[in-house]
């Protein structure tokens, strides 16, 4: 009898107006959609390409550590599945655009959209009249009638549907993929074909949470168009009430310091305290090193010529002068340090109460469906907050290197030339170490993934639960 139902319900389905409405949207919009992030990801290769080029252009040419690492600074290549999700490394650039505003006023649709707005739009729409449509034509009086259990037509109803819907989607994702495919600037490997596997698991599991929010709704209601009102109230508030509140419901519970406040008094710590700081410091010691060294006496006025010839001459103003230069150096670095700590606590605290502020703000935000379905498609995709923090580290474990590298390359200047201006040097780097983005693997993509795909289970479960209970319970007659 389940066989039956089943069948029943994929049929009406099938010959209903939604189902052609819904296939004709699906495979209108997601293959035009991949087609457009598509071209665009191949353009941010280009982008990104033609910025390497330049940099090395750079290197090899005007290279000088006043300007070095804000030239080299680490930049991501653009993520391969930049295809199907564009998640946090949209650039927000109307440069990009030539100032013309409207990409980022009415920025690209991708999967993530499609799945989150459009399907779980669609599985309120074929769910809403389930029991009560059904109530309202007599049909369902007439199944119970015949001694088929109420469990048996709701988990028909809710497989009839569930694969009714998906299949126009996997249809219209097939077409997308053959876009992919046909275009040879875009390389997929293993790990994201694998990734999209889950995501596209991950897209069942979420329409399963509406259709199952659409039994639920309209096992409640005996007329369908109070249970499409209702089905729709819900959506709104799931869909886009939650997810936008939940950042400004964080920083009320758990507050943080304004970013420009703590930037502004970090860089007046870095900055001016810092240079008279250094000025002072330096002063003491060049004046003790000049007191305790006679020969080094008008040291201050002498010309870069005039204290390169007296090194080359007085072998004692050339050990003196040393003395000099490490106690000059040595101040700024002190003052560099002591500034530096007092800049770190500000930073620190921020850090920890931002991080406090995002950890409040993403729980609040799983109430709703679209945000688990988004963290779990981004994450696995590794356009989203997961992969920021992945390339954070690849980039402070970069950092320590080019801070050595420097530290070791100012070091060989220095003793090639005393005098030498350290910041301002042309210096061949070519032996630099440089920044190799590698995406994390896949196996860190699911385990960051598996709390919201967790979290829309069981939305699924609790729904489905709560629509048989009420259905248990739904008066047919």
């Amino acid at each position: 009898m389940f066989r039956v139902i089943l069948d029943k319900e994929i049929r009406n389905h099938l010959l209903s107006f939604r189902f052609l409405a819904v296939l004709v949207l699906l495979v209108a919009i997601v293959p035009a959609t991949v087609m457009i992030l598509t071209t665009d990801a191949v353009r941010k290769q280009d982008d990104y390409s033609r910025r390497q080029a330049e940099v090395q252009t750079y290197l090899r040419s005007y290279a000088h550590f006043n300007r070095l690492f804000a030239v080299i600074a680490p930049a991501q290549p653009p993520i391969p599945l930049l295809a199907l999700v564009r998640g946090l490394t949209a650039d927000v650039d109307l440069d990009v655009f030539d100032n013309d505003p409207l990409p980022v006023m009415f920025p690209l649709i991708d999967l993530t959209f499609i799945v989150t707005i459009l399907l779980s739009l669609a599985a309120l729409v074929f769910a809403y009249d389930a029991a009560s449509g059904d109530k309202e034509d007599g049909t369902l009086k007439l199944t119970l009638a015949n001694g088929v259990s109420r469990s048996t037509v709701l988990a028909a109803k809710l497989l009839g549907g569930l694969i009714t819907l998906f299949v126009p989607f996997a249809l219209s994702v097939a077409l997308g993929l053959v876009v992919i495919l046909l275009n040879p600037r875009i390389g997929w490997s293993g790990a994201d074909w694998g990734a999209l596997g889950l995501l596209l698991a991950g897209a069942a599991v979420y329409l399963a949470v509406f259709y199952g929010l659409g039994l639920l709704v309209s096992t409640r209601h005996a007329s369908s168009a109070s249970s499409i009102l209702t089905s729709l109230v819900i959506w709104v508030l799931l869909v886009l009430v939650v997810p936008n509140l939940s950042p400004y419901v964080a920083e009320l519970i758990a507050p943080a310091p304004s970013r420009i406040r703590i930037g502004r008094e970090v860089d007046r710590l870095t900055d001016i305290e810092r240079d008279n700081l250094g000025r002072k410091l330096s002063a003491d010691k060049r004046a003790a090193v000049i007191a305790a060294n006679p020969v080094l006496s008008g040291v201050e006025r002498m010309s870069e010529a005039e204290v390169k010839a007296a090194i080359a001459h007085d072998p004692a103003f050339a050990a003196a002068y040393e003395t000099f230069r490490k106690e000059s150096e040595g101040a700024w670095r002190e003052a560099n340090v002591i500034q530096g700590e007092k800049a770190d606590v500000l930073r620190a605290e921020l850090r920890l109460k931002e991080a406090a502020q995002t950890r409040l703000a993403l729980d609040l935000s799983l109430v709703s469906p679209l945000a688990g379905f988004t963290y779990l498609a981004t994450d696995l995709t590794s356009t989203g907050m997961l992969n920021q923090s992945h390339f954070a580290d690849l980039v402070r474990a970069w950092v320590r290197q080019y801070s050595e590298y420097s530290q070791k390359k100012m070091a060989e200047m220095r003793a090639a030339d005393p005098t030498v201006d350290l910041w301002n040097t042309v210096v061949d780097v070519s032996d630099m170490p440089r920044f190799a983005y590698k995406e994390a693997a896949l196996g860190d993509r699911i385990k960051g993934a598996l709390k919201p795909f967790l979290v829309l289970c069981g939305y699924g479960l609790v729904f489905f639960a709560a629509a048989y209970v009420s259905f248990i319970r739904y008066d047919v007659r």
